[in-house]
């Protein structure tokens, strides 16, 4: 495949792009700075924000998939950072369709996952050091939900989401947050990248959002 991704220096970004590759895919990896993709000869670099909507329409001619792993500084504040991935996300919407890429494939957040009919990011028990991240990340499935002419895919994580091992064994759900025996919510963000190009590669849930988890 020829897979464009913006994001792709970024946290999960970084891991798609290396499952990806070690998969024989082609990537574009489009990114504020390209000098911290590992150079590859699967692997072209680009460095652009994406809510250059011309340019990042340019660099994504001729791809089968659009992936958005774009997010915005950890450290920024909520409204900032909800502004910011509005047009992020509006930006990459408006590329694939101008670029006639069919597909996009976005990063999702745990937040929006249902917990016996409510949302995760609404119950008192969501961890506080998360809102601002989980409430800009639901603006990329609200937005996409609403696209009926480019097929699109969201992968939302379990509760915790951090660096691990690959061991390509979870569980997929759909809208309900995937919870292990003592209640905990887990996923390495290795496996995640694995659950995110196996779909890639066998599309199983396009026009809706699914989640992975252990």
């Amino acid at each position: 495949m020829r897979i464009a991704l913006a994001g792709a220096s970024g946290f999960i970004g970084s891991k798609i792009l290396a499952e990806a590759v070690n998969r024989g895919h082609t990537v574009t990896a489009l990114c504020r700075h390209p000098e911290k993709i590992t150079a590859d000869a699967r692997v072209h670099a680009v460095a652009l924000e994406v809510t250059d909507t011309a340019a990042l329409t340019e660099a994504i001619r001729g791809h089968d998939v659009l992936v958005h792993a774009a997010a915005p500084p950890r450290e920024m504040e909520m409204a900032p950072k909800i502004a910011a991935q509005t047009a992020n996300t509006t930006s990459i919407i408006a590329a694939a369709k101008a670029a006639g890429v069919p597909r996009i494939a976005a990063v999702g957040g745990a937040g929006t996952l249902l917990i016996d009919g409510v949302r995760h990011l609404d119950r008192p028990d969501f961890p506080p050091q998360f809102i601002g991240g989980a409430t800009a990340t639901a603006v990329v499935k609200e937005l996409l939900h609403h696209q009926h002419d480019v097929e699109w895919t969201v992968l939302s994580p379990s509760t915790m989401i951090s660096p691990g091992q690959r061991t390509g064994k979870f569980r997929l759900g759909l809208d309900d947050l995937l919870r292990m025996p003592d209640g905990s919510s887990q996923i390495s963000v290795e496996d995640y990248a694995v659950a995110f190009v196996d779909e890639l590669e066998n599309p199983r849930h396009t026009g809706r959002r699914f989640t992975v988890g252990y």
